[in-house]
């Protein structure tokens, strides 16, 4: 299957990649197909990619990279959508984002995803991290939208 995206022209990828958010995300609750890519450019960095829009890519990054000892605070019964048979099979990413003074990390606001069946949701934890927390100054570029 082809899909046209902005970012990084058109892609092929197979039906099994495409991930389920019954709810969508947060600011996109209608986009509910999304897709995982790779960027080229930074292994650190995946694209979740609506399928619903080729203008919406959302850098995400593993949140244990920057903070080691990282960890979603949530009641559990926000899990069970995601069907997971045990929590070692949820795969975490938080959004990446830039502000006036360098990129940040979102860790408050986590997308937990059952590769296994497709099914991601992203939630808001139950303490207190950081909506934009600073990342020292790395060599990370993000490929601007032509």
């Amino acid at each position: 299957m082809q899909v046209k995206t902005s970012r990084f022209g058109t892609v092929e990828i197979q039906p099994e990649d495409i991930l389920l958010f019954s709810r969508g995300l947060i600011g996109f609750e209608s986009h509910r197909h999304w897709v995982l890519l790779a960027d080229s450019g930074n292994s650190g960095v995946a694209w979740l990619q609506s399928l619903a829009e080729p203008g919406v890519a959302l850098p995400m990054v593993s949140p244990r990279r920057y903070v080691p000892g990282y960890r979603v605070l949530i009641a559990r019964s926000q899990l069970t959508p995601l069907e997971l048979a045990v929590l070692d099979e949820a795969f975490v990413l938080v959004p990446l984002g830039r502000n006036e003074a360098g990129l940040t990390l979102n860790l408050r606001g986590p997308v937990i995803i059952n590769l296994n069946r497709r099914i991601g949701r992203q939630l808001i934890t139950s303490d207190e991290q950081p909506l934009q927390l600073a990342l020292p100054r790395i060599p990370l570029r993000l490929r601007k939208i032509a």
